[in-house]
């Protein structure tokens, strides 16, 4: 039924897993995915949608290494929005509305379209250990697989407990069962593990929902898409639409708290302080008489729809009856109601920068397991977990991202060098070089590295490399051309610009706060050199983005070089902080856990002062 012996082994087939088999596998190592229902591969489980504030980032960082989920997203995208165009462009954010059924099929799809990846469908009851090195997987059906390394995505299945109001069930998702056994064997070898809680709110039937009442929410007149592939932007769109709760929606939710178990102490454990339920939104924010909901269609095609924002464990009938108080929804019929869902994780300060567990070699954790929510999250480290199981087989260096490198660099210092004891979301405020991480730039920065992994084509590499040579030319261009007053004052005062008395390089002009693109445009000289040289529209966006922000770029630059200088000063391996006596207990005691690689890494964990640095650089002889 199976090879002798896989290169790498992924436990469950969500976002994370589904993006850690097809890196292995395009890296050419032989690859299992056993998964508890090979229909729910790349199962949307909450949200219809990809992207976000920062999360676009993170999709547009995958898809430039090579992963699969900016092509799926692009492919089954129903609507495209990119978000705080009104904000400087660190912040801009690319969003899809993705039709779910779609979704989950190019992602099976793509994996049986990957040759070296096998599937299984069978639940991972445990892990076939030798001493302190991985050597596979058992299963329900008393399987035992071999494994050169696996990688655990467990995502909400390890011990699942769904509340609903007063009732509990075992599952990881609504109608599939929970996972048992691997938290209690990863106990069993020192791991240290958690409880975490997520929510979803009720899916609703869209016939009967009153549209007409509600506010239309469109996508961008022009769509862009996800992915640096050839993947087509969307010719038609369907709308989102928005509505609010009010003061009575609240009364009658109240009437049902002393039955939530957010409340009464049945959930225990903490839920993503981003994304809160609508009785915690109540409950936090008292004084405010209505919330935003909005209104989300499932697909093409279908009629489910669902509520963002009303997510909800309170009973049933106290949703369905809160739910028709809203504007719009006085008919509502229910498909499903909203749930909560604990969980087990495991604190990710017992991971390496690479995935990899400390106590157990060969055996790398990814996604909700390591205690972070939302989709793009997940598939980041999946990625990363599949790229470095890879290399771990094929003996060559790990694979690792700097923080001034990409988003799922952040994200995954954050997680091995702080922790998390609440769902980890990640946001452009996480990451100190947000101006160099933008969500234009991600092919220039990630698609090399991905190329020299083997996982972007040469085609990619080619296209980007076009792309960077264009927008540097043209960024050249303005550096070099001249304009006289009479050509461009006109312009300039339109938009309360001062006049200039005399010829001025338009690099200088056009970096000033009001001028834009289109001014630049009406210039003959500009005009004719972007006719000239065919210059796309993305292109165009990176040069202005070059240009207005040359100087922020080059501090962020700067600052990130003088913490590189630090990245530089490793710490050996097992390190014995106790003989440091100058260190505080706090510090000792911190360091000696997390083990830091290096002085950077050091410097970013909680408890961790400056002086204590200082007390590290003398002894390492710095």
């Amino acid at each position: 039924m199976f090879l002798e012996e896989y290169d790498v082994i992924v436990v469950g087939g969500g976002h994370a897993g589904a993006e850690a088999a097809a890196a292995a596998a395009n890296m050419g190592s032989t690859t299992l995915l056993v998964t508890m229902n090979l229909q729910n591969i790349g199962q949307m489980s909450c949200n219809p949608a990809m992207g976000g504030i920062a999360k676009g980032q993170i999709v547009r960082e995958i898809d430039a290494l090579g992963g699969y989920s900016g092509i799926v997203s692009d492919l089954s995208a129903i609507q495209f929005k990119m978000l705080n165009k009104s904000k400087g462009p660190a912040m801009w954010s690319p969003r899809t509305q993705n039709d779910r059924m779609l979704f989950a099929e190019h992602w099976r799809l793509a994996l049986e379209k990957t040759p070296l990846v096998d599937f299984y469908q069978d639940m991972a009851t445990g892990l076939h250990v030798k001493g302190d090195r991985i050597m596979g997987v058992k299963t329900s059906l008393g399987m035992t697989i071999k494994a050169k390394t696996v990688v655990l995505t467990n995502g909400t299945f390890l011990n699942g407990l769904i509340h609903i109001g007063e009732k509990q069930l075992g599952g990881g998702r609504a109608g599939e069962k929970a996972a048992t056994g691997i938290t209690e064997q990863l106990v069993s070898l020192g791991f240290e593990s958690g409880r975490m809680k997520t929510g979803t709110p009720p899916r609703v039937d869209g016939r009967s929902l009153d549209y007409s009442v509600m506010i239309p929410q469109p996508g961008d007149p022009i769509p862009e898409k996800f992915s640096y592939t050839q993947t087509q932007p969307l010719a038609k769109q369907r709308d989102c639409h928005m509505t609010h709760t009010s003061a009575q929606v609240h009364d009658l939710l109240r009437e049902g708290f002393d039955r939530s178990p957010m409340f009464n102490g049945a959930i225990q454990s903490l839920g993503p302080r981003y994304c809160p339920s609508i009785e915690d939104k109540i409950n936090r924010f008292a004084d405010k008489d209505s919330h935003q909901l909005f209104v989300e269609p499932e697909g093409w095609n279908t009629v489910e729809v669902y509520v963002n924002g009303f997510s909800t464990s309170l009973p049933e009938e106290v949703q369905f009856k809160a739910l028709r108080s809203v504007k719009g929804f006085e008919n509502v019929k229910f498909f499903r109601p909203g749930y909560a869902i604990e969980y087990d994780y495991f604190p990710p300060t017992q991971l390496t920068h690479t995935l990899e567990t400390k106590l157990v070699k060969g055996l790398f954790f990814a996604g909700q397991i390591n205690g972070t929510t939302g989709y793009e999250e997940a598939a980041s480290q999946g990625l990363m977990a599949g790229i470095n199981a890879s290399l771990q087989v094929q003996e060559k260096d790990s694979f690792v991202l700097q923080r001034d490198e990409a988003y799922i660099g952040v994200l995954i210092d954050d997680l091995i060098t702080k922790g998390t004891e609440e769902p980890y979301r990640m946001f452009t405020s996480r990451a100190e070089y947000r101006t160099l991480l933008r969500q234009d730039n991600a092919d220039f920065r990630l698609t090399p590295r991905g190329h020299a992994l083997g996982l972007a084509s040469d085609e990619r590499l080619k296209t980007m490399q076009k792309k960077a040579a264009q927008s540097e030319a043209f960024v050249n261009f303005f550096r070099d051309t001249s304009v006289r007053p009479e050509q461009i004052n006109e312009q300039l005062s339109s938009v309360d610009s001062a006049p200039i008395s005399q010829p001025g390089k338009l690099f200088k002009i056009f970096s000033r706060p009001n001028v834009t693109m289109d001014h630049m445009l009406s210039l003959d000289a500009v005009s004719s050199y972007v006719a000239q040289e065919s210059l796309p529209r993305e292109v165009l966006e990176q040069a202005e983005i070059q240009v207005k922000y040359a100087g922020y770029i080059e501090k962020e630059k700067n600052n990130a070089d003088k913490l590189q200088r630090l990245e530089h000063v490793k710490i050996p391996a097992n390190f014995d902080y106790s003989k440091l006596k100058s260190l505080s207990y706090e510090a000792r005691e911190k360091l000696k856990n997390i083990q830091p690689v290096n002085i950077a890494q050091a410097s970013r964990i909680s408890g961790v002062s400056p002086s204590d640095i200082s007390v590290l650089l003398v002894f390492l002889g710095r």
